[in-house]
């Protein structure tokens, strides 16, 4: 039977302190859900809707530690989604767990992204291109907000994110460091290298100064139109995609 003390508990998970003290991060809707059962995430219990139950029980039972079948309406009450009729999931977090950074392997930095949206689509764009480890600094929005897990589209479960102090990082790192920039080289001109490290800077300010001087390479997309600058998301992509390309 679902409880109040159930429903307290997700309520409470909507914010960042809770779910640092309690280790745990709400998914929710069909497609994350889904990913997370096929995942090697622990889940602590599901509510489910009949229909998704019907599909999907014989994975909930053996992921689950507990789950229960509840109405369209308490899935919709007590979660963030306005309309939600499959399910919702409690989890256990990850350890933040510094990357084992292999050969030949791009690595993704995040220095202060804050848009939940924005890191959710990074997060996508990383799994797009096979991007398994991203590092962010301790002031980038938290990877278990519910507006970002549901902006990975479920590419949460396959890309791994460790927050640490980003001078230390980058001080210690072997890697070249290739940043975004508004005046760096144009990266259709660039050598890219076969590993490294992608750093990426905030929504507004871009990458800060303390930060900038670990970086071996600026690099910038080259603008054709008027445009200021583009989403942070978006030039992940572009950058990722060039570099790949390159590498062919």
């Amino acid at each position: 039977m679902f409880t109040k003390n159930q429903a307290k508990l997700i309520k409470s998970l909507q914010e960042k302190k809770n779910r640092v003290e309690l280790g745990l991060f709400l998914v929710e809707g069909e497609k994350s859900v889904v990913e997370v059962l096929n995942s090697t995430f622990d889940i602590d219990f599901i509510l489910t809707t009949t229909k998704f139950f019907d599909k999907y029980g014989e994975k909930i039972r053996e992921k689950a530690k507990s789950y229960e079948i509840v109405n369209q309406f308490d899935l919709e009450k007590v979660g963030t989604f306005e309309t939600n009729d499959s399910a919702l999931a409690v989890v256990k977090q990850n350890k933040n767990t510094e990357p084992k950074i292999n050969k030949n392997q791009i690595v993704l930095a995040l220095d202060e992204i804050k848009d939940p949206g924005n890191l959710g689509t990074i997060i996508r764009i990383a799994d797009w291109y096979g991007i398994k480890n991203i590092v962010a600094s301790k002031e980038t929005v938290d990877f278990y907000n519910p507006k970002v897990i549901t902006a990975t589209k479920g590419s949460f479960t396959r890309v791994s994110i460790f927050y640490t102090d980003l001078n230390d990082f980058l001080a210690k790192t072997k890697l070249p460091v290739l940043g975004a920039f508004l005046n760096g080289e144009n990266i259709h001109k660039t050598k890219f290298p076969t590993s490294g490290i992608l750093l990426m800077g905030n929504e507004s300010n871009g990458i800060s100064k303390d930060i900038e001087k670990f970086v071996t390479e600026k690099i910038t997309i080259p603008c054709y139109g008027k445009a200021e600058s583009l989403n942070v998301a978006i030039a992940t992509a572009i950058i990722l995609d060039n570099w790949l390309n390159n590498l062919q």
